[in-house]
This record gives C-alpha cells, sequence and structure tokens, in this order.
C-alpha cells in the first residue's frame, strides 16, 4: 500500500495537467445548471458545493490529453458526465433513503424525495441537451448506452436488496452497470473530443473500465474499514441500507449459520441495533475476506495498467497510470 504522503503527492500531480481545464468545467456546470425554475437551481447549486473528488471530468480530459490539448467539446463533455454521476448520486440517496452525502445533508433530507428525483431528472435532460450541442451521434450513443445501462444496474440492485445469497457474478455485474460503465464512457469520450482513433479508443475505454471495477470494489470495501469523518457517510452503510458487497460475499462463502443469522438481521432490520457493526468487521476479518477484496481489486488495477502502458510515454499517460494506483490505495 502506498504512503498517505505519496497518495496525496500523485494526486496533485496526476490532477495538475488538467486543473485549468477542471476550473472550466466547474463554470460550465454552474451556468449549465441554472433552470427556470428556482428551486431546481437551488438544489443544483446545493449539489455543486458539495464537492467531490471530479475523478470522471479528470479521466475524460486525461483521455483527450493523450493526444493533444483539451478542446472546447472535451470539457463540455466533462462537465455532461458528471452532470450525469450528480443525477444518479442524487437518484442512489432517494432510493437508499441516505441522510448523508460527502458529509453534508443529502439532497432528499433538504428537499424531500419528490422534489429531489425531479431535480436528478432534470440533470440528466440537461445534460443531454448540452451533449447535444455537438452534433455528434457517436457521442449521443455512447451517452445514452450508458445511462440504460446505470438504469437496468440500480434495477438490478433494487431486485437485490435484503438478499443475502447474493453471488460474486451477481456483484459484479452490478459494479459493471453502475460504476465501470461510466469510467469507461468517460474515457471513450475523452477519445472521441480528441478524435482519436477507433481502436485507440476501444484501448483506452478497456482500461477505464478496469479502473471503475477496481474504483468501487475499494469503495465497497472502505464501507467497512474505514471511519464516517473519512468517508463522509456512516460506516457499514451498505449493508444497513440491504446490500451485500464483495467483502461480505467472501466472508459467507465460509460463515457458519450462526454468522449468516447475524447478517440477516441487519439485513431485515436495516439497522445495527440487534447486531453491532464491529462484529461484522471482525467476522470479516476471521475470514480473510477484506484482504481477498483488495487482492480482486488489484487484478483490475494490474490489467489497468498493463493496458494504459501500451500508450506512449507522456505526462498525461503518467498521470493515469497514478490515478490507478490512487484507486487501490486511496482512504476515501
Amino acid at each position: 500500500m502506498f504512503s498517505k504522503i505519496r497518495q496525496n503527492i500523485s494526486a496533485r500531480d496526476a490532477f495538475e495537467l488538467v486543473q485549468a481545464d477542471l476550473k472550466e468545467v466547474e463554470r460550465e456546470i454552474s451556468v449549465e445548471s441554472v433552470a427556470s425554475v428556482e428551486a431546481i437551481t437551488t438544489i443544483n447549486q446545493y449539489l455543486q458545493a458539495g464537492g467531490g473528488k471530479r475523478l470522471r471530468p479528470a479521466l475524460l480530459l486525461l483521455c483527450t490529453r493523450l493526444f493533444g490539448q483539451p478542446n472546447a467539446c472535451a470539457r463540455r463533455l466533462a462537465a455532461v458526465v458528471e452532470m450525469i454521476h450528480t443525477a444518479t448520486l442524487v437518484h442512489d440517496d432517494v432510493i437508499d433513503l441516505a441522510s448523508k452525502r460527502r458529509g453534508r445533508p443529502s439532497s432528499n433530507v433538504i428537499w424531500g424525495n419528490h422534489m429531489a428525483v425531479l431535480a436528478g431528472d432534470w440533470l440528466y435532460m440537461q445534460a443531454f441537451q448540452v451533449a447535444l450541442r455537438e452534433r455528434n451521434y457517436h457521442l449521443l450513443d455512447v451517452l445514452i448506452s450508458l445511462t440504460q445501462m446505470m438504469v437496468e444496474g440500480e434495477l438490478l440492485q433494487l431486485e437485490r436488496l435484503h438478499k443475502i445469497d447474493i453471488s460474486e457474478a451477481d456483484y459484479m455485474e452490478l459494479v459493471d452497470r453502475k460504476t465501470a460503465s461510466l469510467f469507461s464512457a468517460c474515457a471513450r469520450l475523452g477519445a472521441i473530443a480528441a478524435g482519436a482513433e477507433e481502436a485507440n479508443e476501444n484501448q483506452l475505454a478497456d482500461f477505464a473500465w478496469n479502473l471503475g471495477m477496481a474504483f468501487q470494489l475499494v469503495d465497497d470495501i472502505l464501507d467497512f474499514t474505514s471511519t464516517e469523518k473519512i468517508l463522509g457517510k456512516p460506516s457499514g452503510n451498505d449493508l444497513r441500507e440491504g446490500k451485500v458487497t464483495l467483502p461480505l460475499i467472501y466472508a459467507l462463502e465460509g460463515a457458519t449459520p450462526a454468522e449468516k443469522q447475524m447478517v440477516e438481521t441487519i439485513l431485515t432490520d436495516g439497522s445495527y441495533e440487534n447486531v453491532p457493526f464491529m462484529q461484522i468487521v471482525k467476522m470479516l476479518e476471521h475470514y480473510k475476506s477484506i484482504q481477498r477484496a483488495y487482492e480482486r481489486a488489484r487484478a483490475f488495477t494490474e490489467k489497468a495498467h498493463s493496458l494504459i502502458a501500451t500508450f506512449p510515454d507522456s505526462p498525461a499517460q503518467r498521470a493515469l497510470r497514478d490515478i490507478v494506483d490512487l484507486v487501490t490505495d486511496r482512504e476515501a
């Protein structure tokens, strides 16, 4: 594992190349988040002020930079993917009955589910409105396919909520649809904005897909190992919301009937009132399932490394390589 100092240096270096572009992206999002209905504008401003890593826009811009300087199209598309990502988070919070997002009350807590859902819908449509200005059917095809994948993933997750018999294949399918597909689309859009050849576009999409898979696996591990202060939301939130993720899937493979009953109780209660969270953590430690999940995540990062290594050495290529390491070794 990298040290925290190494993480911070890598993060600064990786994003330094596109800092100026990201500022333009923020301005683009601000402008495009203004609606004729004041309530939607207010919610959008609240969401943007909540910050975030802006990893997806940075990924898109760095993929463009592999072939030249990011142009207006790349910056516009970077705003589009962040708006789509934000819309999915708003909808996720409503579906999950979440109370916090990035250390602040979630939008559904402040404005209610109805307003939050409609604001998320508006953001989706506005993102497509911005993308439509490029008059590029290939871009729209990528974005439409992406949105369908993510919605299908959300529906599959709803079907599997509060169920203990989730397989590793079931879990990977959800990660593919809900997270990796967006990472892959970001890289593909960055290549398209740069006018890259189809072979390079596909190679970058594959690279980012593996990156996205690793990102979500680590995210689900951190839900058990990190703290609310670092995560910006309560620890153990996934299981509380009825989601059985990879560390728990691995532990359940060898769990006793009593241990399985503990998990069933939390899934039924939707709380840790009868089964303390630390009992689940101890079970994961006993079966070494956290370590096993990290090994699975590292397999995806190794694949991502091998794919980005096929591109010529450049500041952008090195930045993308650093991002792969940051994803695996991050703390939040």
